[in-house]
């Protein structure tokens, strides 16, 4: 399975001869494994707000990174990482009040019950500590995901990353459901079948002699095709999973952090209780930070018996950073923008989509915005060729998105938080410009 929007060797003809060079260089010292986006690569130098620029000065929209989900470089994030980096950077295993400081302000925005936090550098990091205390805790090993999921890169998590790609093993251990789809499915029928499926990959690995450990979702499916509704449609197989045995964790890397608009943490939309969640991407508006929020009786016996430390996680200039985006969301009320520009830029690509037969459909929460394109409207047919020419059409107008899905067809929306109604005219007047030159 090769990646969503990426650079092939088959266009490197095309590029300058200063990119050619670059990239040569680049795949001199940094090996075949790293991939570049676009079919000519972008070689950026500065970011601001919502917008990237390139070597040579040009900007560019950008309406898919989570990561700096402030907007580039926030000036609130900036100083306080500066600020902190001059008076202390050390680990865990001194007292310091930086870190009790933010993990006070974080557990303070989830429900009650998900009270204790602890801290990683990266969500795979996250996501490889909720496996070693689910298995702990259930004694079990199985796990549950969706087909196309990504929750990370270790060796653990690369088990059940399906989207790595079929050279990436799934572990023996690991069953995947199919992403339930709003699209082919009614509202009903998504509940009903997705705890279905659940149910029956849980049947399925105790028939092998396997205990089911954990169910890990993206509350948003974010690779799987992003589908954020019904609203609630998640229950049955939560539900499941703890009639068995199990422990239900809440992957937000990318839903989190008021994304979605109507509530600070994907899972909050569905009303459900995970046991643990895990964090990333955005939670340091680009700083590298991450961990998991979840229930005390979950660690109560995991702590004691098998201590936990991270050199780097959850350091003074990682709280810093993270106290500054959790203040600036709430300052700057961008979960409230993300619901207004969301529905907002949603009615504007629905307005789009009734002009272009292409757009099979546009769904989404908030700023997380998946637009469907297809072959033809009457069969649904994916169409991953004209999506690839969306995505590239729209970089050369300097407007920033990717794919997502199982057939590389739904175009991934996800600009940062701080993202305005002006920018959303600027983003699909320009997917108007592209529909209208790429569509047959």
């Amino acid at each position: 399975m090769s990646m969503v929007n990426a650079f092939s060797r088959e266009d490197f003809e095309r590029l300058s001869d200063g990119e050619r060079a670059l990239i040569a260089r680049r795949e001199k010292v940094l090996g075949p494994a790293y991939r570049l986006f676009y079919e000519k690569p972008l070689h950026l130098v500065r970011g601001e707000g919502v917008f990237l620029y390139d070597a040579a000065g040009e900007p560019y929209l950008d309406a898919y990174n989570n990561v700096a989900s402030l907007g580039h470089c926030h000036p609130r994030v900036v100083e306080a990482i500066t600020k902190q980096t001059a008076i202390l950077n050390t680990h865990t295993r001194y007292l310091h009040e930086g870190i009790v400081d933010y993990a006070e302000s974080l557990t303070a925005t989830f429900p009650e019950g998900l009270s204790q936090a602890m801290f990683t550098c990266t969500g795979s990091e996250a996501n490889d500590l909720a496996v070693r205390i689910a298995r702990f805790v259930t004694g079990g090993t199985g796990i549950i995901a969706t087909e196309l999921a990504y929750h990370g890169l270790t060796s653990a998590v690369a088990e059940f990353s399906p989207s790595l790609g079929e050279s990436v093993t799934l572990g023996p251990h690991v069953r995947t459901v199919p992403a339930p789809d709003s699209y082919r499915h009614s509202p009903e029928e998504m509940m009903e079948k997705f705890g279905r499926d659940v149910r029956a990959a849980i049947a399925d690995l105790r028939r092998h002699g396997i205990k089911p450990a954990m169910l890990i979702v993206d509350t948003i499916f974010s690779s799987d095709g992003i589908f954020a509704g019904p609203r609630g449609f998640l229950k049955p197989a939560v539900d499941a999973i703890h009639e068995a045995g199990g422990l239900f964790v809440a992957d937000e890397v990318q839903p989190g952090f008021g994304r979605t608009g109507e509530a600070m943490w994907g899972f909050e939309r569905h009303g459900i209780s995970p046991d643990m969640v895990t964090l990333g991407k955005p939670m340091g508006n680009g700083y590298p930070m991450a961990g998991i929020v979840l229930r005390p009786e979950v660690i109560a016996e995991f702590g004691p018996k098998a201590r936990y430390f991270n050199t780097f996680g959850g350091n003074p200039v990682a709280a810093a950073a993270g106290k500054a985006v959790l203040d600036t969301i709430r300052i700057d009320g961008l979960q409230q923008n993300a619901l207004d520009v969301g529905r907002y830029l949603m009615d504007g690509l629905k307005d789009l989509a009734d002009r272009h037969p292409a757009i099979g459909d546009v769904r989404g929460a908030g700023l997380f915005i998946g637009v469907e394109i297809v072959s033809d409207p009457a069969t649904r047919s994916p169409d991953a060729a004209l999506t690839t020419r969306i995505v590239n059409g729209l970089r050369e107008r300097r407007v920033l998105i990717s794919a997502s899905g199982p057939r590389a067809n739904v175009l991934k929306i996800r600009p940062p938080l701080v993202f305005s109604r002006e920018n959303a005219d600027m983003l699909v007047d320009a997917l108007g410009k592209v529909m209208a030159a790429a569509s047959p």
